[in-house]
Parts: C-alpha cells; structure tokens; sequence
C-alpha cells in the first residue's frame, strides 16, 4: 500500500518502526495554530523516564506551547511508569498514581502556565485478583485523590506474532476470562472507569463486556486500532469494513465512549515515521477522515473525545499539526457539537472538576 506516496510494505527495512522522537524530523513541518481560543481537554497522554527516554512535565507542557492551542486540562493514562520496586507486586501501580499525581499538584500551582496536566490520572489494576483488588482501587484513591479516575487494562492480541504494540504479551480472550471479569466488577462499587486497549479483531469482546456490566463506562482507546501491518498489511478496505462494523455495533452500548487519536501508531500501518518530511494536517487528515467520521457517526459528538496519545505519537507528528488536523476534521460541526468533541466529552467521562474549564 501507499501512504502519502510512500510505499508501505513488504521488506524488513520497511517494516522497521522508529521509536526514537526526531526532534529535527519534527522541526521540518510548522503549521500556526487553527482557532487558538478554542478550549481543549487532551483526554490521553503518558508520562515516563525510561530506557533513556524522558516525558515528563516540562515536556507535555513544551509541546503544549509550542502547538500554541488553548490546551485547558489533560488526563493521564497508565504507562507503567515509576511502578514502585519493593513489597507486594499487584501494589506496584500504585507508584504510578503517587508520581503522577505529584506532577499534577505541580501544575495545579499554576507555575507551569494555565493548563492543568494530569487533572486525571488512569493507572492499572490487576482484575486477576478478583474482589481482593478492591484493596489496590482503594490505595490508588489514597494515593491520588480524587483525581484518581479509573484502570486501563491492555488485553492486545492477534494470532500474528509479528505484530507487537507493547512490551508485555497478552492471553486470547482477556475480556472474556471470568476471573478478571471478577475483578472487573469492583469499578462499579467505585464508580470508576475502564480504558481499554485492543485491535480492531477484539472489539466484540469489548462489546460483550459492556453489555454484561452496563455500570461501568468503557473508554475505547485509539478508534479500536484497526490493524495495518503483518498478516493485515495491504487489507485495508478489507481491515476497514471489519472495524467499522465493529465500531457500530459498540456504539449501541451507551456505557462505551472512543477516543479519536493515537492514529499515527504504526501498526495502524500508515507509516508517516517513514516520510522524509513529517505529514501536514491536510496529509492527516485525508487519511483520518473515514476512521472519524465513522466514530462520531456511531457514538455521536457527547460520546467521542480527540486525544493526542503523546509522546507516543509524537513519533509520527507535532503536536500543533496533530490539532490544527482535528480541527479541519471537525469543521462541519456545530460549535456545540465541537466542545464536546473538544472538551466536555472527556470531562464529562473522566469526572472532572468544573476548574478545569
């Protein structure tokens, strides 16, 4: 296939992904920002130091400035970072929600400009304890506050094992597994949320879990990531129409919002990381426009918030670009329909406080 006139495909030096952010590959595309004033909520991004790799504060919040949008509040999601080394391992996570929310009490200071990073933290939970992971949720709430607003749980698979999307492996069938659905349930009793990571194949799995537990509200991320690469690659009329009928039938369970971002991934297999020039907002969103429009189609404005999934994103484009291209993918909307869009659907799913706007 070709992707922007770049063919993707086929040999092991194509198939290389880059993880490595190039600042000076990212320097080479500058867009002004589209409708600067317009509020937003980034609903997902991380927060790590590892492997040599640093995202920390000052680093969301120089994105954030040099895009130039008017970026209000932001939601963390779990990453597996600073998980503490010592005592009882399904209490490690905690170490997430304590670190995060340290960053998010610097920000609240006001110190770090108007944008409140982290107003909400998603960390992880291991749903394999069953009701005994009541006393993990619960030191995540000690730990965080009430910023402290739900678990995401990767359950990735696919029977191709060239496609790999995180570090640890999953099992077939995670949603389904009764035990951690035994787990699952306790998010109720919190009122907490569940984020959840999966491929387009693995979305009626979601489905079934959001029908068995309406209480709790499901935030799919990344649009379902409809697969590009391995067994996938060069299907990608055949991949779309599997996602978008997956996507539909989703919808119907009002208990599941989707986050529309994360898109430039590359086992979505677009493959901007290979441009020599990173894409403009125009490139995105020719690409995009099908994925998102099907979403806000199905779920609706109140229901599908854009997320900028930085930085792992920021392997494939700028933060500014990323917005500006959001923005022209939403230019047909009303202007109330955009605020949802833009903010008030992520704070309405993650319980935000009225501050943040």
């Amino acid at each position: 296939m070709e992707v922007l006139g770049v063919k993707i495909g086929e040999t092991e030096t194509e198939k290389k992904v880059l993880f490595d952010v190039r600042e000076d590959w990212l320097a080479k595309r500058r867009e002004d920002p589209i409708d600067p004033a317009m509020p937003i909520l980034d609903p997902h991004h991380h927060l790590w130091e590892r492997g040599g790799a640093r995202y920390l504060l000052q680093d969301i919040k120089g994105d954030i400035d040099a895009g130039g949008h008017n970026v209000r509040a932001t939601v963390f999601v779990q990453c597996d970072s600073m998980y503490r080394a010592d005592g009882d391992p399904n209490f490690a996570p905690i170490g997430e929600s304590e670190f995060v929310n340290g960053i998010a009490a610097m920000s609240a200071s006001g110190l770090y400009g108007p944008a409140r990073i982290c107003a909400g933290i998603v960390s992880f939970a291991n749903f394999f304890m069953g009701a005994e992971v009541d006393a993990v949720l619960e030191a995540h709430l000690r730990a965080a506050g009430e910023r402290f607003k739900g678990v995401r749980y990767c359950s990735v698979w696919d029977a191709d094992k060239s496609i790999k999307s995180t570090p640890m492996d999953f099992p077939q069938g995670l949603l389904l597994d009764a035990k951690f659905r035994s787990g699952y349930a306790r998010l109720a009793r919190y009122g907490l949320s569940f984020d959840a990571l999966l491929y387009h194949t693995q979305i009626p799995e979601l489905t079934d879990l959001a029908r068995t537990f309406p209480d709790v509200l499901i935030v799919l991320n990344h649009i379902g990531c409809p697969l590009g690469i391995g067994v996938y690659a060069g299907k990608t009329d055949e991949v779309f129409k599997d996602w978008q009928r997956n996507i539909r039938e989703l919808a119907k369970c009002p208990n599941v919002v989707v986050k529309l971002g994360g898109m430039g991934m590359h086992f979505l297999g677009f493959g901007f990381e290979k441009l020599p020039v990173p894409p403009s907002s125009d490139d995105l969103v020719r690409i995009w426009k099908p994925y998102v429009e099907t979403c806000i189609e199905a779920f609706g404005p109140q229901r599908a918030m854009f997320e900028s999934n930085f930085p792992v994103d920021k392997r494939y484009y700028s933060y500014g670009v990323m917005w500006n291209a959001f923005k022209k993918l939403a230019a047909g909307y009303s202007a109330a329909d955009k605020s949802e869009l833009f903010f008030n659907a992520a704070k309405r799913a993650y319980r935000l406080p009225t501050t943040t706007g």
